[in-house]
């Protein structure tokens, strides 16, 4: 059990770190995807088509914003629910290596931000906010399960060690029993005739 709670941290942590890669590649997968039409409508100033992709984007129920700042770092567009603690004129401290998981209204968040690019240019940089609740969650239930593991597993071996005990105990009160009778070891000699 000490054991268990000594390394509870260090396994939080490792499993932070596989969910904030996974997310990092996510996001990298959502803006690949969102390269060509949302260079569309940024050169074409569409911000409500523009919002309208976002918004049936965000639908999904990880993420929990998107956003989109110009190279002026003015925010061209961005769903409801974007965070008002992320300005585009601070997206510096989000690049790789920064701080990318925020606490959030609902619990943490996850920020990735995407250089926009069309033909070779950048056009600003893509925000995508994916919700970290889930992380929580499965966090929470994992530990459950881990706790219930080492209670079955702590029964089980107190099972087995009080068995092998009733059996030693039985064991040394038959040998006991034989040596009073005057068995085993305190045999008498046998006579020799000759």
């Amino acid at each position: 059990g000490l054991v268990a709670y000594a390394v509870r941290p260090l396994v939080d942590q490792l499993t932070l770190r596989w969910f904030v890669r996974d997310l990092d590649i996510r996001a990298a997968l959502i803006a690949n995807t969102l390269q060509e039409p949302l260079a569309e409508l940024v050169r074409a100033n569409a911000r409500p088509k523009a919002a309208a992709l976002f918004n049936r984007i965000a639908d999904d129920e990880r993420i929990y914003a998107l956003g989109f700042c110009d190279l002026h770092q003015r925010r061209f567009v961005a769903t409801r629910a974007f965070p008002a603690d992320i300005a585009c004129d601070g997206l510096g401290r989000f690049a790789d290596g920064g701080t990318r998981v925020l606490d959030g209204v609902k619990g943490p968040v996850h920020v990735a931000v995407k250089d926009l690019r069309a033909d070779h240019e950048i056009l600003g940089h893509l925000v995508i906010v994916h919700d970290m609740s889930f992380v929580t969650r499965r966090s929470e239930e994992t530990k459950r399960y881990v706790f219930w593991f080492l209670v079955a597993l702590g029964a089980l071996v107190s099972l087995i060690t009080v068995v092998v005990a009733q059996l030693s105990w039985r064991g040394w009160v038959q040998g006991t029993k034989a040596v009073l009778r005057g068995e085993g070891l305190l045999r008498p000699a046998a006579r020799f005739t000759m």
